[in-house]
């Protein structure tokens, strides 16, 4: 049985914890979709002030909404389009203080301010995105980055090697 812990300390160590915690949620499952379901409940509910975290998964042709917490997202994305597109397409995590100002983006919701996408590929493979949106603008940094990357790692090594 699964049980969540509350983060502590300073950003980079509750990162730690909760990619520790992504880890032992993942152990053993290869499921995409088992695993994509849990990651996106166990970040929403660890960290503050986010109204969506989920995954896109690539069909061959365009990103489609998979797992997810939140409100209703947009259902299909092109590669290119929005940050979600611009990150599948550019290989390189879109971290966005203020999504309005952000050319092209993809109003889902519409309370979103901020937004940080990680691609998720897997050797050469396109498998989709994470996603995740704050209602505060500027809300992630660095150590979001370099903490959301890892445990998007995390879940990409489950899926088996490239």
């Amino acid at each position: 049985m699964f049980a969540q812990s509350s983060l502590t300390g300073s950003k980079a160590e509750q990162y730690a914890q909760l990619l520790e915690q992504a880890r032992g949620l993942m152990h053993g499952e290869p499921d995409r979709i088992a695993n994509a379901a849990n990651l996106s409940a166990l970040v929403y509910h660890a960290l503050p002030q986010l109204n969506w975290v989920g995954f896109y998964f690539f069909d061959g042709t365009e990103l489609v909404v998979g797992p997810f917490q939140g409100h209703p997202a947009c259902v299909r994305i092109a590669l290119g389009r929005g940050v979600c597109g611009t990150a599948a397409q550019t290989r390189q995590t879109q971290r966005i203080a203020d999504v309005d100002a952000f050319p092209g983006h993809i109003p889902c919701d519409a309370a979103s301010r901020s937004e940080l996408v990680v691609p998720l590929y897997l050797g050469e493979q396109l498998v989709g995105v994470f996603d995740l949106d704050s209602p505060e603008t500027d809300r992630f940094d660095a150590d979001d980055q370099a903490g959301l990357e890892s445990i998007a790692d995390a879940f990409i090594k489950t899926l088996g090697p490239a």
